[in-house]
């Protein structure tokens, strides 16, 4: 990125998080996708755009089927500053610039009205951009914001891959609303999120995504209201709708049909792997609770027992090692594993829909081929619509060949890196309860030798 036109120098800016790159983010060609504007050609936004507070009921409603989240307590007014230790929480891995944008989502704090109880989000942003007024921005946000910046990148960028953002929904019994687990989750996904589309050499340049992270509540509430209404919003839903019902592509290029095969057996196996890594981690959890109740037993047992006081007190700590060795794995599970599937079953629902709006501009141009070809009026208008259709068929396309290559290429190293993790989790687990049991039975065998040695004495 040149230094040419910025505003304040900033001093280097050391490299990302691991937990804020991953999936379509990681290691992508900064140009890669088609369109996207090259370092000398960012987009300057107007300074009076702005963003807001929600009309809705949204965040009543809390997130996801499988995650664990923090704790928080008011609607403080946006600053621009941020601590300056959080560029010490990046670390670069593989690109060779440095970046110049770098976010982090923390300290969530609880908002209890008349009406709703939700959450709000402090986001900090630091950059050297000279498309920013500011080097630095600090701005609180709820998860209802969130999702009005994803559906902006959407109607913008309908054939690029938009990082997920964690449901709404939560299942009953799976997390308590509000409790600090699932905060926490949500914050981390929140983070990854806004990281992502820091990340992508298109997306990081939307005037939305600079407004999100720049505008006062009131602002962005007010940007908000300059966007379609509900009946824009729902004609665009029916006539997608209907165009998907109308049946397939005529012309659909192979390419976009493999891609279409490959995502239903990924978003299959993907959905399998998420269920039962889930079930897996229940379980380990109820073997977890039951542990802990196990070893006390021993414990109490030996003060009754004399003779075999010892031993039994040595089973009950090697039970209680094992249970602290068992509740690092599931923090492993938890952290690692978990997240990265569930985020990939989001992603294979979102390509699905990614390949949809590409099927929907392909069909566009295929009926307006028919109806030109059925009439003999008219021919110029009809040459005219067809010519501006095939160059939007054309840069939607490029859009969605470029993400797709770099979003395989991100999924397999976060799948590579997540499994790694898991392998690594486990050889500490078994090796640590290995070496407890085998620590106590080699306790037993000396006791059990000296036991022998006083009997053979005369």
């Amino acid at each position: 990125m040149e230094a040419e036109g910025r505003g304040p120098a900033l001093p280097p800016l050391p490299p990302p998080p691991p937990g804020g790159r991953g999936g379509a983010g990681a290691g992508a060609d900064p140009h890669a996708a088609a369109g996207a504007p090259g370092p000398a050609r960012r987009p300057l936004l107007a300074a009076a755009e702005v963003l807001a507070l929600d009309d809705e009921e949204d965040d009543l409603e809390v997130f996801s089927k499988d995650t664990s989240l923090a704790e928080v307590n008011s609607f403080s007014p946006s600053m621009p500053i941020s601590p300056s230790s959080m560029i010490n929480q990046y670390k670069f891995e593989d690109e060779p610039e440095l970046r110049d944008l770098f976010i982090t989502v923390d300290d969530p704090e609880s908002h209890i009205t008349a009406i709703e109880t939700f959450i709000t989000y402090r986001v900090v942003t630091k950059t050297s951009r000279g498309e920013f007024d500011s080097s630095e921005y600090e701005v609180r946000r709820r998860y209802q914001d969130f999702l009005w910046l994803k559906s902006k990148l959407e109607e913008a960028h309908p054939t690029l891959i938009i990082p997920p953002l964690p449901e709404k929904f939560i299942m009953k019994g799976m997390v308590e609303r509000f409790s600090d687990e699932f905060i926490e989750t949500r914050r981390k996904a929140l983070h990854k999120f806004l990281n992502r589309i820091a990340d992508h050499p298109t997306l990081t340049f939307n005037e939305d995504f600079k407004i999100f992270l720049t505008a006062q509540a009131w602002e962005l509430s007010s940007h908000k209201k300059q966007g379609p209404g509900l009946l824009s919003r729902m004609g665009q839903t029916v006539r997608a709708v209907a165009s998907s019902v109308r049946g397939g592509v005529k012309n659909r290029p192979e390419m976009f049909t493999e891609m279409n095969d490959y995502m239903e057996t990924f978003s299959q196996k993907i959905n399998v792997l998420d269920k039962i890594a889930h079930r897996i981690y229940k379980e380990e959890r109820e073997y977890f609770n039951e542990m802990k109740e196990y070893g006390p037993i021993y414990t109490l047992w030996s003060a009754s027992e004399e003779d075999t006081a010892d031993s039994l007190k040595g089973v009950a700590s090697c039970i209680d090692k094992c249970c602290k060795a068992t509740e690092k794995r599931m923090a492993g599970l938890s952290e690692n594993l978990l997240p990265i599937l569930h985020e990939y079953v989001l992603y294979s629902e979102i390509l699905m829909g990614v390949l949809k709006r590409r099927d929907h501009i392909q069909g566009e141009l295929d009926s307006k081929v028919d109806a030109l070809a059925n009439k003999k009026t008219e021919k110029d208008l009809f040459s005219e619509e067809i010519g501006k259709l095939e160059d939007k068929v054309e840069c939607a396309n490029n859009a969605l060949k470029a993400d797709w290559e770099r979003w395989k290429q991100n999924m397999q190293c976060d799948m590579r890196s997540t499994f790694t993790n898991v392998a690594e989790n486990n050889l500490r687990y078994y090796e640590e309860c290995l070496a407890t049991w085998e620590s106590f039975l080699a306790s037993q065998r000396v006791d059990l030798h000296v036991e022998e040695n006083s009997e053979d004495r005369p």
